[in-house]
């Protein structure tokens, strides 16, 4: 069985015949600019659409040919104070014109500035003043970023396009700074978006997150509008968490930027702002490092001219005491040679005199024993020879006797003057270093005659009998400690 049919040229031709019948002057059309695109030929393409509930219920083509464009723009812009821009509901008056290859396409030519503003930028508008009215408006900037964050949460979607360059900008840098991201998706466009985000900083803001980021790429007016939701704003501003965001293009600026402690107009551009901060405490960091290097070269320097006028003044103030201490050494050797032959000189004459009374004594004692015995001779008589004999041999005996005791007396006396010449040079200085003894001084150049003054470290000066040394105390043992010890060395 045959159909009826026609062909779609015949189609087009009814219809543009039936558009051209319906329409045919210019009208007035009230609709939303849900794109803007001016072009370099001059001409201007734009999108015109109307929406209910959220949801888009009609949309066209319009264009504003370039002969017209910058009067036109100029025109509204001078009467309603407002760039003419995608987003705001304009009253325009339009040529309808039906293309068999195109379609319904709008020439606009007219635009009445009693609608500068539009629905969509009254709302916008309305949205902004209770924001700022509340305090809103403030609320993020009163948070402070981290030195160095670290915890990140991102709001988006998971194939986004931007989310990949987030994460490769950020993870891979050439620096190696670590960062922790976590993901939480969310719909980014549509009537359900703004509730979606809010959910997803809720659960965000009762974390120990240090940021909160929420990126979205580019897109339509149309598209981005949910970042201009009243409720999403007021969930922003409250978040404890400090949010930032990057959404839509470059001439972007929607309320949530507003609100948020910091918006910048890329996601690699993001994660150039938390790179920054750590490339910003690497600097300062390097910057301290030189300075405490500069710091302790300069210290050391100054801590070694120190040392050496030290250890110049200590040697001259050691080699002045030893050659102090070796002039009172000689000093007193001389003293003690002298005091010795002082006293050996007296003890010599007292000896002489002594021998020189005892002589005397002696001699005398002889004389009045010979006067005695000659008297005895002459009284006995030549009878008593013999006892003459006896009695002369008596004497005899004794004055043997008392030479005797005279000789060991002064054999006595003179062995007592050796015995303390003997002990007058054995303790000469000098005799005992010799016989391998030390003298001892400790830093203040005093005689060390205890340990207890000796610390571990300590430099001591040690005088031996043909010269003298500095060491430095590696151990101090006490008396207990050394009782069980042959060699303390």
């Amino acid at each position: 069985m045959a159909r009826d049919y026609m062909e779609l040229m015949e189609l087009m031709a009814r219809l543009k015949e039936g558009i051209a019948d319906a329409f045919p002057g210019k009208t007035w059309v009230k609709a939303e600019i849900s794109s803007w695109s001016p072009r370099t030929n001059g001409h201007c393409y734009l999108s015109l659409s109307q929406t209910r509930g959220g949801k888009v219920v009609a949309e066209s083509r319009a264009m504003i040919w370039k002969w017209n464009y910058p009067q036109l723009k100029e025109f509204f812009e001078r009467a309603a104070g407002q760039p003419l821009q995608a987003g705001i509901t304009v009253l325009v008056r339009v040529q309808v014109n039906f293309s068999e290859l195109y379609g319904v396409s709008l020439f606009i030519d007219d635009i009445d500035p009693a609608f500068t503003l539009g629905e969509a930028a009254l709302e916008r508008k309305r949205a902004i003043e209770k924001l700022t009215a509340r305090g809103y408006m403030d609320m993020q900037k009163e948070l402070s970023l981290p030195r160095l964050p670290y915890r990140l949460a991102v709001i988006t979607s998971k194939m986004a396009a931007g989310y990949g360059d987030f994460r490769r900008h950020l993870l891979e840098n050439e620096a190696g700074y670590a960062f922790q991201v976590d993901l939480y998706e969310a719909l980014m466009q549509g009537e359900s978006a703004p509730a979606s985000i809010m959910a997803a900083i809720l659960e965000i803001g009762e974390k120990p997150y240090d940021a909160l980021l929420i990126l979205r790429g580019g897109g339509s007016e149309l598209d981005l509008a949910c970042f201009d939701d009243f409720d999403l704003a007021v969930t922003i501003a409250t978040c404890p968490v400090p949010v930032f965001t990057a959404i839509g293009h470059d001439r972007d600026y929607h309320i949530a930027d507003m609100v948020a402690n910091r918006s910048v107009k890329t996601p690699t551009a993001l994660a150039d702002l938390f790179l920054d901060c750590y490339a910003a405490e690497d600097a300062l960091i390097d910057a301290a490092e030189n300075r405490i290097a500069r710091d302790v070269r300069r210290r050391l320097s100054d801590e070694g001219m120190r040392l050496k006028v030290l250890d110049a003044r200590t040697a001259q103030g050691v080699g002045d005491r030893l050659n102090v201490m070796g002039g009172r050494l000689d000093a007193a050797h001389n003293r003690i040679r002298l005091a010795l032959a002082r006293k050996e000189n007296d003890l010599v004459q007292s000896l002489q005199q002594r021998s020189a009374r005892i002589s005397m004594g002696l001699m005398g004692m002889v004389n009045r024993k010979t006067l005695a015995l000659e008297e005895a001779r002459t009284r006995v008589s030549r009878g008593l020879t013999r006892k003459q004999h006896e009695v002369a041999k008596a004497v005899d005996v004794a004055a043997s006797r008392l030479k005797y005791a005279a000789g060991a007396r002064l054999g006595m006396a003179v062995s007592a003057v050796a015995l303390k010449e003997a002990l007058v040079k054995a303790s000469d200085p000098r005799k005992i270093l010799a016989l391998g003894y030390v003298l001892v001084t400790g830093q203040d150049n005093k005689v060390l005659k205890t340990v207890d003054r000796v610390a571990v470290g300590d430099c001591i000066g040690v005088r031996f009998a043909d010269g003298s040394l500095r060491a430095t105390v590696g151990e101090v043992y006490t008396e207990h400690v050394d009782n069980d010890k042959v060699n303390i060395a």
